[in-house]
């Protein structure tokens, strides 16, 4: 169950901001979403059910700002999932508490959406907060993926990070737009379900982006559109927790998405390589990245049949934007460090 503050009404674009936790980067960031949205979208805080005394926060500090108070942490998934069912809008943005907007940030992307019915997300570039000339790592400049499941950026490939002079500024179909600052058709979000609960957080947003680009839909980046991003505000980068979402939430999409005739080959890749990561965190001596890295197999040997009925229920096609190699191999044993080093020929 929810609570809300104010009441609902049909609002073209409604930008959401999940909050756990995180008052002070609502009273750092939330400012300037209100200033620079303006009378382009209508600004909504859900928060799911923080200890830290972000709603008092909200309460005092910004009460004309409408206000959905979820009664436990059901993650960026399911959190977003129960705010937006009481939400109308046509558009919603996904913004995460810790990105600076920039003026006239909303009008570009809708535009965009506008051209095509058939594009249902698109995200703007996302720039480092810290470091407003490099590449932010949740996004860059829009999302892709290979074979295998491994996920990739224009402007960032695994922890290289690019400088951003304008080489990746045309807006351009990708595979998955990132959940830090997603725009969605609000009627195709609750038509394909939403976001996968189960996921409870990271790569959440892959997995329903490719949920999409199996129904025929398309993602885009629109990079005339810029925003800040702090990064890790919930979990730090270096987090064995974070590990483990990471690595079992990855094989959950792959499983659930990839067509039949590609299912065995991939995971039998996965396997190694997931296995030489293992081992890799046991040699620098990351044993808490290691039992994470088991538990996420573990995690998905035990569910396995509720995968498959997932599975089951979804579509598995063929589908554009994915790079047909290994980019853990073009990466670290071929030096591929860059998005503009890859080979365009193998993005099918």
């Amino acid at each position: 169950m929810e609570n809300k503050r104010g009441e609902t009404k049909l609002s073209k674009v409604a930008v959401v901001i999940l909050n756990y936790n995180g008052k002070d980067f609502l009273r750092r960031f939330l400012p300037t979403v209100i200033e620079r949205t303006g009378d382009d979208a209508v600004v909504w805080v859900a928060d799911n059910n923080s200890l830290d005394g972000s709603i008092d926060v909200m309460n005092e500090e910004f009460p004309d700002v409408k206000l959905i108070e979820n009664h436990y942490n059901a993650g960026f998934a399911g959190g977003y999932n129960m705010a937006l069912k009481r939400i109308e809008a046509d558009y919603y943005v996904l913004l995460n508490s810790d990105i600076e907007v920039t003026e006239g940030w909303i009008n570009p992307v809708i535009d965009l959406m506008n051209q095509d019915s058939r594009i249902a997300a698109c995200q703007p570039k996302i720039l480092g907060y810290d470091n407003r000339s490099e590449f932010e790592y949740a996004g860059a400049s829009g999302g892709f993926i290979d074979k295998y499941g491994y996920p990739f950026c224009r402007g960032r490939v695994f922890q290289k990070l690019e400088q951003d002079e304008g080489q990746y500024d045309d807006p351009i179909d990708v595979f998955w737009a990132t959940g830090a600052c997603m725009f969605v058709r609000a009627d195709i979000y609750h038509k394909l379900g939403g976001l996968d609960h189960d996921f409870f957080a990271h790569m959440e947003e892959i997995d329903f982006c490719w949920r999409l680009k199996n129904e025929g839909y398309r993602i885009m980046v629109c990079p005339s559109s810029v925003v800040y991003h702090v990064g890790g505000g919930t979990l730090p980068k270096k987090s064995a927790r974070k590990t483990y979402l990471n690595f079992r939430n990855n094989l959950s999409l792959l499983y659930k998405n990839i067509p039949s005739n590609q299912l065995i080959s991939a995971f039998l890749i996965r396997f190694i390589l997931d296995g030489v990561a293992a081992l890799k965190f046991f040699i620098e001596g990351g044993m808490n990245e290691l039992v994470a890295v088991i538990q996420a197999h573990i995690y998905f040997y035990r569910n396995l049949g509720k995968l498959r009925k997932k599975r089951r229920a979804l579509k598995q096609g063929k589908v554009s934007n994915v790079y047909q190699r290994n980019i853990v191999f073009d990466h670290y044993l071929f030096g591929k460090k860059k998005y503009s080093d890859l080979n365009k020929e193998y993005f099918s």
